[in-house]
């Protein structure tokens, strides 16, 4: 691998150079009026393949948005490696709060990233990340040390849900077996600190909606003697909660995986910090459940958050109205053995039951997914551990992310193979919010780690 990590540093500068070009098109999946340029982007993404050496590279359609692939099977009989990517990206709104423009990239220094990092929405997520795996493709082919096959599929719908991919893996099976399956779409603990994910939370999103009085009422003539379905919506919402941080829907722990003790003294060797916790955020003090440090409460315990909450006149100036209805947003992130159909249905009669008889409720389920968990001392994490130790030279601990990621299951339920989550972002790079961000540091990083992972997951 020598010459091929001297390819990479002779042409990291291209490398930048070419991944500036991508990030340049802005491929808003969730907006229509960007379709123009999503395809674009899948046409960037095929064309860069191709450069690196990749065969029978396609543009396949969906219901939705293309997917690309390309292949390089070098011998049958040596493992495949799927790499999963995707090429849209969120919405860079409110661009009033971006200090460059999103879709013009740019080198800025920070203080985690003295080096340089590049601003552009869609540099951390996820397209500098799936862009380290054309390019570590690319030194492997041109220095001749390709060890086993590769797949990439690269999609386009993931910011929007992936609706189209399920379809497609059942479709597809055969044109995309494999034995592994390579992520870049998670991020590390820390630069000092580098880690393979090895588990996501699932997720559990609902929408409920609380009625009263069959039209707003005036505050002063009705106030006081009928229900406000925002107090109520409010107190409800405040119930699912003790003063101890455990949510007390019936039945919702029944099923959690109990982490061992040994496992938790472990994941916390990533040196949970409370007050460089609290000042990356801005805050006087955290909170949550009662017994668990705060590295456990944001990966190993099941959470329910309110993401919205709305009713009633939020004009300017004053509507002194008792609002007909109320309505909030609430997510619920899961851990392992608990299921999506499970928590949205036990969330659905604890809600109604504690809901006053003078009001109506209704729960509408939206999307969910399952948690996924990839064990440490399986031949993928090790391949990944002894690669990003190669890259880094420190030690790489597993580490669980509290996101959720739902294709990972689907992956395993269609295709029968585990993901390695090998991201090299940080938390801290505000993908999805105005400023986006991904360190040199990282992406090169990236770059030189996944021909190691190659090289360890062959020879098993």
């Amino acid at each position: 691998m020598s010459t091929t990590q001297q390819y990479i540093q002779e042409n990291k500068q291209r490398f930048l150079d070419e991944l500036f070009d991508i990030l340049r098109i802005a491929s808003i999946s969730a907006d229509p009026a960007y379709k123009s340029e999503v395809l674009k982007c899948a046409d960037e993404v095929a064309k860069h393949l191709k450069i690196a050496g990749a065969d029978n590279v396609e543009i396949l359609e969906t219901k939705g948005y293309p997917i690309v692939f390309g292949e390089k099977i070098i011998d049958a009989d040596l493992p495949t490696v799927l790499v999963y990517g995707h090429y849209d990206v969120q919405p860079a709104d409110p661009l009033e709060l971006w200090t460059s423009d999103p879709f013009e990239p740019v080198v800025k220094t920070t203080e985690l990233h003295p080096e340089g990092a590049i601003f552009a929405r869609g540099s951390a997520d996820d397209k500098g990340q799936f862009f380290m795996h054309v390019k570590a493709f690319e030194a492997m082919m041109k220095t001749d040390s390709l060890p086993c096959n590769v797949k990439f599929l690269i999609e386009g719908e993931e910011e929007v849900g992936s609706a189209s991919l399920a379809d497609f893996l059942e479709e597809n099976k055969e044109k995309l077996s494999c034995d592994v399956i390579l992520i870049s779409d998670t991020h590390i603990y820390s630069n000092e600190q580098p880690t393979v994910t090895t588990g996501l939370r699932g997720l559990s999103y609902v929408e409920v909606e609380v009625e009263g009085p069959n039209r707003d009422l005036h505050s002063g003539l009705y106030g006081g003697a009928v229900p406000n379905p925002i107090n109520v919506l409010s107190k409800m919402i405040g119930d699912l909660i003790d003063d101890k941080g455990h949510i007390t829907i019936d039945g919702f722990y029944d099923n959690v995986l109990i982490v061992s003790d040994e496992d938790r003294k472990e994941m916390n060797k990533l040196k949970d910090d409370p007050e460089a916790y609290k000042k990356s955020i801005d805050l006087n003090d955290i909170q949550g459940e009662e017994g668990y440090t705060t590295l456990e409460r944001a990966s190993i315990r099941p959470t329910l958050d309110v993401n919205g909450i709305w009713g009633g006149y939020t004009g300017e100036g004053a509507k002194t109205v008792i609002a007909s209805k109320a309505f909030a947003k609430i997510s619920m992130r899961l851990v392992p053995n608990q299921t999506p159909e499970e928590i949205t249905e036990k969330f659905t009669q604890y809600f109604e039951k504690i809901a006053p008889k003078s009001v109506k409720v209704k729960v509408t389920p939206h999307h969910g997914g399952m948690p996924y968990v990839l064990e440490s001392d399986t031949k993928e994490f090790l391949a990944a551990k002894k690669a990003m130790e190669k890259a880094f030279g420190k030690e790489v601990l597993p580490y669980r992310s509290g996101g959720s990621i739902p294709i990972t299951s689907l992956f395993e339920k269609v295709l029968g193979a585990k993901s390695v989550l090998m991201g090299f972002g940080l938390d801290s790079d505000a993908i999805h919010s105005p400023n986006e961000h991904y360190g040199l540091y990282n992406y090169y990083k990236g770059i030189e780690s996944i021909p190691y992972f190659f090289e360890f997951y062959a020879k098993g």
